[in-house]
């Protein structure tokens, strides 16, 4: 049986965990969007601006600049969740690899004696946010203490999470400058296809390459395959961006090959990070929950 939340604990995140509206139904989740800078002005990820917007404003020519979130607006949704009545704060980000955001809330979170704010880096992006963030909020609602999440729970599922993603282009990862130039090219004339994921420093790397979009669903499932290992207890995540279709069929197969899930979610890829990995995304992810 369920408990209903009893210490009193909401969990703050921002744009970039792809949670949708749905998934965050119902839950004590808030989401403090980042900044993206387009030529007609700022917009905020998630609120005024979404991927579908970004991919359109990438195919015309244009390179949106992505910045983090207003510090004020952060403050004022910490004292929104005062007010609705929580006392404490699981603060879960985009990696710190990436963004400043991480660093932003946990100097904000310092500053705010009405509630107990803990401040976590997830070194992920995306979909590897949201599933610690739900994965958390189901910890939370079974009446996990604050003190066994803080200092156990989150810290393992951030350990433990493995997202991976393929990318149909390198060109926005050049143009922002996550990649080096000759890499996009060599990439682009060979139909190189890259399979990415994060590295321990929060950066992201590659860790697998496969020639034509074809072959990207088989390595997606190999890379979730190896992280899986023999663990028997585990979640599942899949993600897209501009590629729902092939989700789709992602997730059918997944659920085929990895049948004993606990959990299966899925989301669409944030305005923020279209900025630097384009449409044409597709994403897999494992959470393992044994030892």
């Amino acid at each position: 049986m369920k408990l209903s939340n009893p210490y009193k604990i909401a969990i703050l995140t921002d744009s970039c965990s792809d949670l949708s509206p749905e998934l965050r139904a119902g839950k004590p989740i808030f989401t403090v969007p980042l900044k993206i800078t387009c030529r007609d002005g700022e917009y905020s990820d998630g609120v005024d601006i979404f991927a579908p917007d970004i991919y359109r404003r990438l195919a015309a020519g244009e390179l949106p600049k992505t910045s983090l979130p207003d510090f004020f607006t952060a403050d004022r949704i910490l004292s929104r969740i005062k007010a609705e009545g929580y006392e404490r704060v699981l603060a879960i980000h985009l990696s710190s690899g990436l963004s400043g955001t991480y660093n932003m809330i946990r100097l904000l979170g310092e500053s705010r004696h009405d509630l107990d704010v803990a401040v976590f880096d997830s070194v992920s992006g995306a979909l590897g946010i949201g599933i610690i963030v739900l994965q958390a909020w189901e910890d939370i609602e079974s009446g996990m203490t604050w003190e066994k999440l803080v200092k156990e729970r989150v810290p393992k599922l951030i350990a433990n999470t493995f997202p991976f993603f393929s990318v149909d282009t390198l060109e926005y990862l050049a143009k922002g400058g996550r990649i080096g130039k000759v890499t996009a090219m060599a990439g682009t004339v060979l139909n190189i296809k890259p399979l990415i994921t994060f590295a321990p420093d929060g950066q992201l790397q590659s860790v697998a390459k496969v020639r034509g979009r074809k072959a990207v669903q088989d390595k997606l499932l190999e890379l979730v395959r190896k992280a899986l290992g023999d663990h028997k207890r585990y979640n599942l995540g899949v993600a897209n961006g501009g590629a729902p279709e092939e989700m789709a069929q992602l997730r059918a197969r997944m659920e085929q090959e990895f049948p004993n899930y606990e959990h299966f979610w899925e989301g669409a890829i944030d305005a923020t990070l279209s900025v630097y990995i384009g449409s044409g995304v597709l994403g897999a992810g494992v959470q393992v929950l044994d030892d």
